[in-house]
């Protein structure tokens, strides 16, 4: 056995049964028009459990369906998708894994076709995306409350579907990300200014979540490293972000970079101004982040990004800067990936190059093809790396524009703390 399949002790006592981990991919596969879970997204799951993977996190999980990211997210306002949220829970964990689900608001990366105006932490539009998004308004003291009251809601209904987890999604210029940000927190009040203030509304959301939970339900962060933005979230301000979690006390910190204007996560999130220098550089995406931030704080920390070698994922554990490895896309076309690192029987993930004539549209194609391979998966079939640049934007236009409806009944945000 190597360290990738040594498990991994939380800070609140509950174990990791070993160092891979299934990364978040946004699925698209929750029902449109009630936001539960599918079908189709327990198939997933059910395979990925048996992926060997010791921890699953889920792509996003909403609390509010006015800060959806797409059509296709699973929502969680009240308990009445409680059955399916447990037969979820169920059938991915049956094999040992266990299911953490991230929950996340959009903020002001909420699409116009889904929320005419979305709520931001200051009225800062998007830039660029030929007015996909529609310009936020500033949420209100009284709505910052609620959203907060939203996330520790979620987190008590997934605890009590009997997931093992939750992840509060702090990257990637979503809402909380938006708080953290100086380019889109503009605020002069609590909630804004220094980064202390920029912080508190993550740091009130693991508050709460910690009190609708209690002491023994892990809590994880995914956090930007940077957003590698002019005037956007720092490094330096990172760490300070990070030894302000690991005072709160989550039990893991994710560490990714970007957002929707700058997508660092997507390849290529390098510290600015330092060389990549080996196989591993270009591979671990922010193992350089990770190595400053382990000399501040002393909790798990996650790396996802680029790792394809075993060799590499050793290497950044034995180092001891990180403590579990992340991996997504490798997880879309080639499912039983952790198994066979772990018994030795790969050595690195299978590659795909996917790239059409166009490069303005590769970044789109990229996206579409890999939850093409999601979406397979959830019908019950293999993954289809046959699968054309062309019609992997055909259905992911289609998913984005007529999305599929099992039921009628329309999304409708319910007072917190009402009853199913």
């Amino acid at each position: 056995m190597t360290i990738l399949g040594s498990a991994l002790s939380l800070p609140n006592g509950t174990t990791l049964p070993n160092r891979l981990a299934k990364a978040a991919m946004s699925e698209v596969l929750g029902d449109p028009g009630t936001g539960a879970p599918t079908a189709e997204l327990m198939r997933l799951y059910e395979r990925w459990g048996a992926s060997g993977a010791g921890l699953l996190i889920s792509g996003h999980v909403i609390v509010d369906p006015a800060g959806r990211a797409e059509p296709g997210n699973v929502v969680i306002t009240d308990r009445r998708d409680l059955a399916a949220l447990t037969e979820w829970a169920t059938v991915a964990q049956q094999h040992g894994a266990k299911l953490w689900l991230q929950l996340n608001h959009a903020g002001r990366q909420a699409p116009r076709r889904m929320t005419k105006q979305p709520v931001a932490p200051s009225a800062v539009a998007m830039k660029g995306f030929a007015g996909a998004f529609a310009a936020p308004r500033a949420m209100t003291e009284h709505e910052i409350h609620e959203v907060i009251a939203r996330f520790a809601t979620a987190a008590q209904i997934a605890q009590e579907a009997g997931v093992a987890g939750v992840q509060l999604h702090a990257a990637h210029g979503y809402l909380i990300s938006q708080f953290l940000s100086a380019r889109t927190n503009l605020r002069d009040d609590a909630w804004g200014g220094s980064v202390a203030r920029r912080s508190r509304f993550l740091l009130e959301i693991v508050r709460a979540v910690r009190a609708a939970v209690g002491p023994a339900f892990p809590i994880g962060v995914k956090l930007n490293s940077a957003d590698f933005q002019r005037g956007g979230f720092t490094i330096e301000e990172s760490m300070e972000v990070a030894r302000s979690l690991e005072a709160a006390g989550i039990d893991l910190l994710e560490v990714s970079g970007g957002n929707y204007e700058s997508p660092a996560m997507a390849g290529g999130g390098e510290v600015p101004g330092e060389q990549r220098q080996s196989t591993r550089d270009r591979e671990a995406y922010f193992l350089h982040y990770a190595e400053r931030l382990r000399t501040v704080v002393s909790l798990p920390i996650m790396l996802t990004g680029g790792m394809r070698s075993r060799n590499v994922m050793e290497a950044a554990l034995q180092s001891g800067a990180v403590d579990l490895i992340g991996l997504a896309r490798p997880m879309t076309h080639a499912p039983e990936l952790p198994r066979q690192l772990l018994d030795g029987t790969a050595l690195v993930a299978p590659a795909v190059n996917i790239r059409s004539r166009f490069r303005r549209i590769d970044d789109a194609l990229q996206v579409m093809w890999f939850q093409a391979q999601l979406h397979e998966m959830g019908q019950g079939r293999d993954p289809d790396l046959g699968l054309g640049a062309w019609t992997a934007i055909w259905r992911g236009l289609r998913a984005m524009l007529w999305p599929k409806r099992t039921a009628p009944r329309r999304l409708a945000p319910r007072p917190i703390g009402a009853a199913a």
